[in-house]
């Protein structure tokens, strides 16, 4: 997965953008998905940083910061990758899919990474900027420019353009997707065997009770529903569970002699 100090040196800049709850939209989906370094160029309203459409990413908004040009924006970052919709447009550009992208993305991330925590790179030399232009135009060739290469979100021609919240989202995702861990979790300890063989006899005395052992007559029933239950791998929390459960189901059909556990 990428690191908090990963996820640090990604820079999202938004040039030229013509409305402040797009700002606010690109602000939450970058905190959604961990990156705190937002920067504008030339926003066409200067209270972007009220925008209501930036729901649980106020702080990404208050520490946005503001550039007069896409240079400026991008001087302090070794890799530059801008993002277009291509249209009928000629690029001087590499084009990359939006998967590939994002892998060379993230290796860049992790190596800057690296060479910080061995404080044998500038922190200049470790981070990437990701470029979006404005709804309307997208990025101008002066700004692409600056880009070491592009990137493409595969939409269809019939409605080719993304509006520009959801375009970081995507992006942003494909960044972290497949990378980050499902939440962690404490793994319950295993059943031991005398809990596994309770376990087993009650459901024994349960399939006896219930007439299911008389209808399914085999010399070797008893081992085969000892290896049935030991392939279930039961966790010690939910023996207990089970154990109750079948101690009711025998209790229900009436058995009166039914072993203690």
């Amino acid at each position: 997965m990428l690191t908090p100090a990963e996820l640090d040196r990604l820079r999202v800049v938004l040039v030229s953008t013509r409305n402040p709850l797009n700002i606010g939209a690109a602000a939450r989906a970058m905190s959604n998905f961990g990156f705190a370094h937002l920067r504008v160029v030339n926003p066409y309203e200067a209270a972007f940083r009220e925008a209501r459409s930036a729901v649980g990413a106020s702080a990404v908004l208050a520490k946005a910061q503001e550039y007069g040009s896409a240079a400026e924006a991008v001087a302090d970052c070794s890799l530059v990758v801008g993002t277009t919709a291509v249209r009928h447009r000629h690029l001087h550009h590499p084009l990359r899919s939006l998967e590939d992208g994002a892998r060379l993305i993230r290796r860049r991330l992790r190596s800057g990474a690296r060479l910080r925590a061995k404080q044998k790179a500038p922190a200049a030399e470790s981070r990437v900027a990701l470029l979006f232009g404005s709804e309307k135009f997208g990025l101008a060739n002066d700004d692409l420019s600056h880009c070491h290469w592009l990137m493409r979100i595969p939409t269809c021609e019939q409605n080719i353009s993304m509006n520009l919240g959801q375009a970081v989202a995507v992006c942003l995702y494909e960044l972290i997707r497949g990378v980050h861990l499902a939440p962690h979790q404490e793994k319950s300890a295993p059943a031991t065997a005398a809990e596994v063989e309770r376990i087993t006899s009650m459901l024994l005395d349960a399939l006896r009770e219930s007439g299911f052992l008389d209808r399914r007559r085999v010399a070797d029933s008893d081992q085969r529903i000892r290896r049935l239950v030991r392939r279930l791998q039961l966790p010690a929390q939910d023996a207990v569970i089970w154990l109750g459960i079948f101690r009711q189901i025998v209790w229900k059909l009436g058995r009166s002699d039914s072993p203690k556990c």
